[in-house]
């Protein structure tokens, strides 16, 4: 075969000169970096010079790199994060440190709750589950059929709701300490802004009588709240069981209701629960209000009148009160559905009209 000499930079290059033998060009293959606009043009023209295969292995490697370059940006937001897993509810655990009151578990949020996991077939917003050791479990938790393997950080009413439906609860798997674990909890609590000051009180007064934390102080700073805060939670926990059961559900409690309520019974400790007896015994239904004013020793306008009639019907029973001003207050003695509510204001629309 006959051939040409290419003297470059001293060295001799020996190139077929028929350009028929040159072997047949093959498309890139499905993974290669270089691009199809590119690669068919490198591919039908070889490089003929030891220079013109420098340039376009450069140009090829060129391509790959700002492929790799948007590979690794498009990667960016899930570096560190967690991966989700369907887990069976029964082999999950409430934490010790859950703060959820039991009537948090038979109010109306729960119940919509439980109804959009039910609709979207599972928990949307995963939970946050850590492992736990068979050490760690009580006797009880033992002999757990399916065996009990995690234990709730966050996102207990999201485990209940999954646990009544039979669905799998999607959640996130995390090793950590109990101090991590507390913390963590608090914040996801904080930052819904729906734990009531006594569910939110108890928790704490927990990690306090445990020794998780040596003070309110110590506790406050590993959370990061005020020790005010911590202090008027812990305050409302710490109430006497009378005062609390005076109230229809201890979530009713205030945050800026617990510093005269302990003022109250150190003042008079025999009169706050004397008037806390006298109310829980009533029988009437009054707002959360109308007890407080009622515990500290204040008169209300919003007393109620000593009687109060009662509607019983196949959506539960609903109590209706008149206080001093004339004014009625209906209270259901169950959560109150979507379809009931719109009902119910149907009625005092076409009454009201």
């Amino acid at each position: 075969m006959a051939s040409r000499r290419f003297l470059e930079k001293g060295n001799a290059i020996t190139l077929p000169s028929d350009a028929a033998s040159l072997p047949e060009s093959h498309p890139p293959a499905a993974n290669s970096p270089v691009p199809a606009a590119v690669a068919p043009s490198i591919a039908a023209r070889p490089p003929r010079t030891a220079i013109g295969g420098m340039a376009a292995f450069m140009q090829a490697e060129s391509v790959a790199n700002k492929r790799l370059e948007q590979l690794e940006r498009d990667h960016a937001p899930f570096v560190g994060a967690d991966p989700v897993r369907q887990l069976d509810p029964r082999t999950i655990r409430r934490s010790r440190w859950a703060n959820r009151h039991q009537t948090a578990f038979a109010m109306r949020e729960f119940a919509e709750l439980k109804e959009d996991i039910r609709s979207a077939g599972g928990n949307v917003q995963a939970i946050k589950v850590r492992p736990v050791r068979e050490e760690d479990l009580s006797e009880a938790e033992k002999g757990a059929e399916p065996p009990i393997q995690y234990e709730v950080v966050f996102g207990h009413r999201r485990h209940a709701a999954c646990l009544e439906l039979g669905l799998p609860v999607s959640a996130v798997i995390k090793s950590m300490s109990d101090r991590e674990l507390f913390g963590e909890m608090d914040r996801e609590n904080r930052k819904r802004e729906d734990l009531s000051a006594y569910e939110q009180g108890v928790m704490y007064l927990n990690a306090l009588e445990s020794g998780l934390f040596e003070s309110m102080r110590k506790l406050a700073e590993a959370v990061g709240v005020d020790h005010g805060l911590v202090s008027k939670a812990v305050g409302v926990a710490q109430l006497p069981d009378v005062v609390v059961q005076a109230f229809d559900s201890p979530v009713e409690i205030q945050y800026r209701w617990a510093k005269p309520l302990s003022e109250a019974l150190q003042r008079d400790p025999d009169g706050l629960m004397e008037r806390a007896r006298r109310v829980r015994h009533s029988g009437a239904t009054v707002t959360p209000g109308t007890i407080y004013a009622a515990l500290i020793g204040e008169a209300s306008d919003a007393a109620p009148v000593s009687s109060a009639s009662e509607i019983v019907g196949r959506a539960g029973k609903v109590s209706v009160v008149k206080d001093k001003k004339g004014r009625l207050l209906l209270k259901f003695d169950r959560p109150v559905s979507a379809a009931l509510q719109a009902e119910v204001e149907k009625a005092l629309r076409s009454v009201l009209s």
